[in-house]
């Protein structure tokens, strides 16, 4: 149990670091929680600085979820593994560098996933891009693929108790982070529908 905590101590710290709000500092540039969905994570870095910078955001949060999975399958390994990939998805969440608010672990997710079961995390980014197409609503596509990483984590294990409550607080930590999604959505959709 002390290697499990260890394991899980270290990925909510790599998680902890926001590369989003780092080169925004670096680059001279406003903090990216202070405009738009006030969120450190991908898609308001595109929103705010464009393609560029959010693909290499993106791809920093992917490597870095890569090598958690990597080091976390070296050290524990089993149905232990998904709980890795929980606290990074937290510490991108609630870093504990940054005030605790940080982005909504979806492409950490994904990315910790590409190195346990690439099949899952393959399928969920089509999935994605599939619902994306029909919905054009992001938050809703993201549903759909942390919804498919988390079976992905679950299926070969069985649905065994661990991973599949790893499985399950990961998909429920990603869901809450985009409750303010969530709530602008509701409010977007009863207005659309309120007699004018």
């Amino acid at each position: 149990m002390i290697k499990i905590f260890s394991v899980c101590l270290g990925a909510y710290l790599a998680g902890s670091v926001n590369f989003a709000i780092l080169f925004f500092k670096i680059a001279g540039r406003a903090d990216p929680r202070l405009s738009f969905s006030g969120n450190a994570g991908t898609t308001n870095v595109y929103r705010l600085a464009g393609m560029p910078w959010a693909v290499l955001v993106f791809a920093l949060d992917i490597g870095r979820a890569l090598a958690v999975a990597a080091l976390a399958g070296y050290f524990i390994g089993g149905e232990w593994l998904i709980w890795a990939g929980f606290f990074l998805v937290l510490g991108n969440s609630f870093p504990c560098f940054h005030g605790f608010r940080g982005g909504k672990g979806v492409a950490n997710y994904l990315g910790f996933t590409i190195w346990i079961a690439p099949w899952a995390a393959l399928s969920a980014a089509l999935l994605w891009v599939l619902v994306y197409a029909v919905q054009r609503v992001p938050f809703i596509a993201s549903f759909f693929m942390v919804a498919t990483l988390s079976v992905g984590h679950a299926v070969p294990f069985e649905w065994a108790l661990p991973v599949a409550s790893g499985a399950v607080a990961t998909f429920a930590l990603i869901v809450f982070n985009h409750r303010s999604n969530i709530k602008e959505y509701g409010k977007s959709g009863r207005s659309s529908t309120a007699p004018s």
